[in-house]
């Protein structure tokens, strides 16, 4: 999902994280220390989260209970940073090897 409705900031340095609900809990994740900004997404068990975040943002994990959630978590986003991968290699690379048929 796309993050247009809260981008990061500007003047920031964006980097791009992964969190992992591995929890058979509904979580809802949060980022409230980047002043003029804020981050709240829910994560359903077993999804992936990617998400850009702010150099120095805290992400607070905060698990679903009965009528109540309670915060589980506390992870800085420099922990769950990953590397995007940049390929100039085509998407469409074929997994077997191209053996040319000889007519003859």
């Amino acid at each position: 999902m796309a993050q247009i409705f809260d981008p990061v900031p500007s003047n920031a340095q964006e980097i791009t994280c992964l969190y992992v609900n591995a929890t058979s809990k509904v979580q809802v994740v949060r980022i409230t220390n980047i002043p003029n900004w804020y981050f709240e997404r829910v994560v359903f068990p077993g999804q992936n989260l990617i998400f850009k975040a702010v150099e120095g943002s805290l992400l607070e994990v905060h698990t679903g209970m009965m009528a109540s959630a309670i915060l589980s978590d506390t992870i800085p986003c420099r922990q769950l940073q990953i590397q995007e991968e940049v390929s100039d290699t085509p998407s469409w690379v074929p997994r077997f090897p191209c053996n040319p048929v000889s007519a003859g």
